[in-house]
């Protein structure tokens, strides 16, 4: 399809050509390295491979660039912006990789300790690197693949850190503390969740003898888990929510509604993905998929992977801002213009702002399926069909619905 097409018809049914915005990229990034060596900007960030795992690849994020390039890797502040400014952001840094094990992390060699402190580093860091061979860029085919920057073994590296982030500074001098409390003590002193998940990846966090080198991709949803879990706690004390609250959002070519229903806590997020979208690109069939937790939560690992978790702990923040417990279900409908992997950020960042906005009260459940219906192509019958929640609201009856107002408050204990 790609040798009839060359982007001209864009027959993948994509509104911009995958391949050229990952080429265009590169050609702006490459020049810019020069050889071997690199001086430049770490936003500061790290990547942290999981191939090979106990013995994993790791290396420092930098920009060509010199001066702040945080946002680079600041997926926070990244909500309104395009496909290719997101592409732009992970193309234009450049990925050195050096190859450790993850229990190193307790005793690191002089290379490995350096990125440690760039992990807990508070502003954009100046550096100095020098690979065994020119970085170069992968053009990958598959939609599978993530859009990186060009990458290349390292040799030797110098960064100039002058600040580092205090309470992350604390934490990883706090041997005593278990990962789970220091990523809940960071958190709550308004740590930015992406700096968290950067410093528990790193190997900075958790008591003596434990600590480990984590995976990028496991800690960003290990920290979301962890953080989710932390706020469930309270919303479990909280009120139950008395109507149906509806917040929505459209942004990347994905459609969003998150419904907060009466009731005690529950949780369920659905994704449906169409044809010639990143992972679904040749059923020719709509593809929809998901999980749900009761009161008390799950067990068992989501189906959907990260993306449940990121969800879950953005609706938890929300729930605990409104001072209510509820019912919570999302719902995301994936159109082709979602061209490329662009992260788990995607669905965090953007139920944030979904939820930031203020909801719409619905009368009703005939009003809410009704709004389903409107706004998503998929026709309503095939999210009742595979919505838990959805069945329950239909189907189950509310203690409360049976007693008239201003009943004795007996009759409801």
């Amino acid at each position: 399809m790609c040798l009839r097409c060359r982007s001209a018809q864009l027959l993948c049914g994509k509104p911009v050509c995958p391949i050229l915005l990952k080429y265009r990229a590169f050609e702006r990034t490459l020049p810019m390295v020069g050889g071997t060596e690199l001086e430049g900007s770490s936003p500061p960030g790290l990547f942290v491979g999981r191939f090979g795992y106990p013995k994993v690849a790791l290396g420092p994020l930098l920009s060509p660039e010199h001066g702040s390039t945080e946002l680079l890797d600041t997926p926070e502040e990244w909500v309104g912006r395009s496909v290719q400014e997101v592409v732009g952001f992970r193309t234009g840094l450049v990925r050195g990789t050096t190859r450790v094990r993850v229990t190193d992390a307790e005793q690191p060699i002089p290379l490995l300790a350096e990125l440690q402190l760039l992990g807990i580093a508070g502003e954009s860091v100046e550096s100095e690197a020098t690979f065994r061979r020119p970085p170069r860029g992968h053009l990958s085919l598959s939609d599978s693949a993530p859009p990186f920057g060009p990458s290349a073994p390292i040799e030797r590296m110098h960064l100039d850190i002058r600040r580092v982030d205090p309470h992350l500074d604390r934490l990883a001098s706090d041997t005593d503390a278990n990962a789970r409390i220091a990523v809940g003590e960071l958190y709550a002193r308004g740590v930015r969740v992406s700096r968290i998940q950067r410093a528990f990846s790193v190997g900075v966090l958790g008591r003596h003898g434990r600590r480990r080198l984590v995976p990028t991709r496991w800690s960003i949803t290990a920290v979301d888990d962890l953080l989710s879990k932390r706020n469930l706690e309270r919303v479990r004390d909280l009120p139950e929510l008395s109507e149906i609250l509806l917040y929505s959002l459209t942004a990347l070519d994905n459609r969003w509604l998150i419904v907060l229903l009466p009731g005690a806590y529950r949780y369920e997020s659905i994704e449906s993905w169409y044809p010639n979208t990143l992972w679904n690109p040749s059923s020719g069939q709509v593809v929809m998929i998901g999980d749900h937790e009761g009161y008390r939560g799950r067990t068992t690992y989501a189906s959907i992977g990260g993306c449940y978790y990121a969800a879950r702990l953005a609706t938890s923040e929300a729930l605990l801002s409104l001072g209510r417990q509820a019912g919570v279900l999302v719902l995301r409908e994936v159109h082709p213009g979602e061209i490329l992997p662009l992260g788990v950020w995607n669905v965090r960042e953007h139920v944030r702002a979904a939820m930031r906005a203020p909801p719409q009260r619905l009368s009703g459940l005939p009003e809410l399926l009704e709004r389903i219906r409107t706004t998503f192509a998929i026709p309503l019958e095939r999210w009742k069909a595979t919505s838990a929640l959805l069945h329950d609201a239909r189907t189950q009856r509310r203690l409360d619905e049976w007693v008239a107002p201003g009943a004795p408050a007996e009759l409801l204990s």
